[in-house]
């Protein structure tokens, strides 16, 4: 592990931007990008537009480590380069922005309230690469729809198997179980879903630290004493579906609580505009979220 990355993600003022969608995901980042379908044909021109997209977002001077402190990627894009430099190396490298990588697979059907984890099959040979490409982290989501306390304590625990095979892979995982914004029983979703959390950090040895990625809370500060937790590294929140302007409220009545966020930070980012249109959006998505994290109400 980086023990100058790990600093700058337990104690920097900033925030994560998640450049992450994948898969079923990506067609409908890029139609938000103003990237229709008929623009490619089959995957590889798929991936290699949103790829083109990210590179657009991470070399723009609007993104930088004065207010970004890492970014999360898809597996592509940490096999890809930017200016003959791999993605990761990158963005440590030339923007001193720390890297993480998404491994989850996608989500199983819906079940006792839940959605768990698609089986990570190859994980051990993803971590590998993951580790040869400079990368400090992973980040993997599950959702929860309904508080069924059996769901959401399968969604954690499986969450935790995994958090330890990468921990012991040497890298820091994001455990992610998504609470969904829209659940009409999301606030007691947060409750069980934190006391389940607090039970698997208790059993964290003193070598085992995770990161925590979760809804901005219904009740402000509900997760304080995660943030607090020995064994938590950081604690960041989706926009989970919340405009940006919605999630930076609701942020700010948060303590502690950092922003990861995807699609509220790209969400005025359009491939036809001119590169001064492109980086003053940018800057502008940046400003908020990161005045966001660190200024609190």
């Amino acid at each position: 592990m980086n023990d100058k990355q790990f600093d700058i993600i337990k104690n920097g003022k900033g925030f994560i931007a998640a450049l992450d969608q994948s898969g079923g995901s990506t067609p409908k980042a890029l139609a938000e990008y103003g990237v229709t379908e008929d623009a490619y044909s089959n995957d590889e021109e798929m991936f290699k537009l949103v790829h083109d997209m990210r590179t657009r977002i991470i070399t723009s001077p609007s993104f930088n480590k004065d207010k970004i402190l890492g970014a999360i990627l898809f597996e592509q894009t940490m096999d890809r380069e930017i200016e003959g430099k791999y993605t990761g190396d990158y963005l440590w490298e030339e923007k001193g922005i720390v890297p993480f990588l998404k491994v989850d697979k996608g989500l199983e059907e819906e079940k006792d309230g839940v959605q768990l984890m698609k089986p990570i099959d190859n994980l051990n040979e993803t971590l590998g690469r993951a580790s040869e490409r400079n990368i400090f982290g992973t980040k993997m989501r599950s959702v929860i729809k309904e508080p069924n306390i059996s769901g959401i304590k399968a969604v954690v625990d499986q969450q935790f198997e995994f958090g330890k095979s990468i921990i012991a892979s040497g890298l820091v995982p994001i455990i992610e179980p998504e609470v969904n914004i829209h659940s009409e029983h999301k606030a007691r979703c947060e409750e069980i879903l934190r006391d389940e959390i607090f039970r698997h950090l208790n059993d964290l040895t003193e070598e085992e630290n995770v990161m925590l990625k979760l809804s901005i809370p219904t009740e402000a500060n509900l997760y304080k004493e995660l943030t607090e937790h020995p064994r938590v590294v950081r604690v960041v929140v989706l926009s989970g579906g919340y405009s940006r302007d919605e999630a930076n409220e609701k942020l700010k009545e948060n303590e502690d609580l950092i922003a990861s966020f995807s699609r509220a930070l790209a969400a005025d980012l359009n491939a036809n505009q001119s590169q001064a249109d492109f980086d003053a959006a940018l800057k502008d998505a940046v400003d908020t979220i990161y005045d966001a994290s660190v200024n609190k109400k």
